[in-house]
């Protein structure tokens, strides 16, 4: 085990406003129009679940949250979705591209992970493939072949690296996250997945900076290399 945490599994700082992400806006810009709600749609819901384990003292109630999400979700499949905003996004945008709601529950798995009081080196390996289930299903909905596995995966442990308070957890997040983010950036990108591609880049060039100090986003050299991935792909 790496370390004992307190209350909810794993201490999550104070997560930046999606609202008030310059580089997710300009991420979401890359996606062609028409996939645009739809991938605005999934992140919603990575947001939904991220600010479960935000809110959560509990770890009990956590995962009774949780798995309420779990199971809205795959009832997507069978009967019309409830008055939950994120659902109803999801059932408007997501599924007519073919995408089943059970399909996005590994992406509750993934955050299911956190909520443990001893968290090992697998539950963080099994949080970045659930979570990184969002890239999948994202790049199967906006097209090409691209390394989208590798990419979600090195987004979502280095997501967790800069929002942990414990530095063990950190430390594993990222030295797991830098060969994934590697392979990912290493190819060139099709036109239609560089809407993910940008943002496994941008993963990459977080691990570059100082872990202690915040992390700044939309500086001039970080909108710079995302606007070189728009225009070649690499």
């Amino acid at each position: 085990m790496l370390t004992k945490h307190t209350h909810n599994g794993l201490d999550v700082d104070q997560r930046e406003s999606p609202d008030s992400d310059p580089e997710r806006a300009l991420a979401l810009s890359y996606a062609y129009a028409a996939s645009r709600p739809a991938l605005a749609a999934l992140f919603a819901l990575d947001d939904a679940l991220a600010q479960v384990l935000r809110t959560t003292r509990e770890p009990m109630v956590g995962q009774m949250r949780l798995t309420w999400w779990h199971g809205a979700l795959a009832a997507l499949d069978s009967a019309p979705p409830p008055a939950q905003p994120v659902l109803q996004m999801l059932a408007a945008e997501v599924l007519p591209h073919g995408v089943a709601g059970a399909a996005l529950t590994p992406i509750v798995e993934g955050w299911e992970e956190l909520l443990a009081a001893e968290i090992s080196p697998e539950d963080i390996a099994r949080y970045a493939r659930g979570r990184g289930t969002l890239f999948a299903v994202a790049g199967a909905l906006l097209g090409g072949d691209d390394p989208v596995r590798e990419a979600g995966e090195g987004w979502a442990l280095v997501d967790l690296a800069w929002h942990s308070r414990e530095p063990e957890v950190a430390a594993l997040a990222r030295e797991l996250a830098r060969p994934m983010l590697e392979a990912a950036t290493a190819r060139r990108w099709s036109r239609a997945g560089r809407a993910l591609g940008v943002l496994a880049h941008l993963a990459l060039a977080d691990l570059t900076l100082d872990p202690t100090a915040p992390r700044v986003r939309g500086s001039p050299g970080r909108v710079w290399r995302a606007l070189r991935h728009r225009l070649t792909g690499r």
